[in-house]
């Protein structure tokens, strides 16, 4: 199965990627427009933004009591940013990457789950500390919309449903057996809809009550060091400074002023339809929202479309090729 898995996944990307090659092209038009030495400045950030996403991880991993590289931290966090954005799912589908590779290293695969969901929450919080600077900027020049309040509302409801489930794991493992059963139930029920033949459980009931043990467990090593979190947290919040940053590089490549308020809420838009846009990343959504957006702040419109299509180009197309280099080194590389 692993063998059909890999190349499929592949394979969409690399479809997905021929099937937005019209923007593609539109972006490197638009990047040589630039200047190279503030392009290449973004460009460097982006990477420090890919190299602050491992040490998160390392920085995770430490609290649940793992260990693991960093370098090796920072091909699996782009490899699971890569199947996020082929199959979105709010930050959760790349938590499989972690799970296959605590598998194959023989390491708790719960504690892997507990990492890469401590992560997605991280990232959740990180974001909401930039987006009450955010809102702060678009109340004071009247400029938020009813969907940028009703996308913050869905950011916060899945940022307390993540720490609601660690918060019941932590204190009872019976009660997070519990759940992962009753998922497990829908699951499968779901899956004899696509496989009516078959008797057996997708899932098994017995391997729900194993992971929530493993997953417990990774949550009682966090409860004996709960000062290890402040760092992670820290990274998370960096790394949401790194990407403002690139938008920053990006308004002084091509020569357009720029207020920090401007830039945080630019920001703060654009993301927030990365999170809870149909599309996956955004794409196609958030460069008309971010260009719209920083259109109303008083910035030409013509500037503001080609400062969005290049803050996308390194924000998005930049870690998705890295990405989609990373999962295919991870998933052939000899273990």
């Amino acid at each position: 199965m692993r063998k059909l898995i890999i190349p499929l996944v592949l394979m969409v990307g690399v479809m997905f990627v021929l099937t937005q090659f019209a923007e593609i092209e539109d972006i490197l038009n638009t990047i040589e427009r630039g200047d190279w030495r503030f392009l290449s400045l973004a460009a460097l950030v982006e990477a420090l933004w890919i190299v602050n996403i491992g040490a998160s991880f390392k920085a995770i991993y430490r609290v649940v009591g793992m260990t693991e590289r960093l370098g090796r931290l920072i091909l699996l966090s782009a490899a699971a940013n890569f199947v996020n954005i082929i199959a979105p799912s709010g930050g959760i589908g790349g938590v499989a990457i972690f799970i296959s590779e605590a598998r194959s290293r023989a390491y708790s695969a719960g504690r892997a789950t507990v990492a890469s969901t401590l992560f997605v929450l991280f990232d959740y919080i990180g974001f909401l500390a930039i987006l009450t600077v955010g809102f702060v900027v678009l109340i004071r020049r009247n400029r938020v919309t009813t969907p940028d309040i009703a996308a913050s509302i869905i950011i916060v409801v899945i940022a307390l449903s993540l720490a609601a489930l660690l918060y019941i794991g932590a204190r009872s493992e019976q009660r997070l057996a519990h759940i992962l059963v009753r998922i497990a139930k829908a699951i499968n029920r779901a899956a004899r809809l696509f496989r009516p033949r078959r008797s057996a459980d997708y899932l098994p009931m017995q391997r729900a009550h194993t992971f929530a043990h493993d997953i417990a467990d990774g949550l009682q090593e966090m409860r004996r060091n709960p000062k290890g979190l402040l760092f992670p947290a820290l990274l998370a919040i960096n790394s949401k400074v790194l990407m403002i940053v690139v938008l920053y590089f990006v308004f002084l490549a091509f020569e357009t002023p720029v207020s920090i308020g401007t830039l945080i809420a630019g920001f703060c838009i654009a993301y927030l339809f990365i999170i809870v846009s149909p599309t996956p990343a955004g794409i196609g959504i958030v460069e008309g929202l971010l260009t719209l957006t920083l259109s109303s702040f008083f910035i030409p419109l013509g500037s503001a479309a080609v400062i969005a299509l290049a803050y996308r180009g390194f924000t998005f197309w930049l870690s998705l090729l890295f990405g989609l280099i990373a999962f295919r080194w991870v998933a052939y590389e000899p273990i």
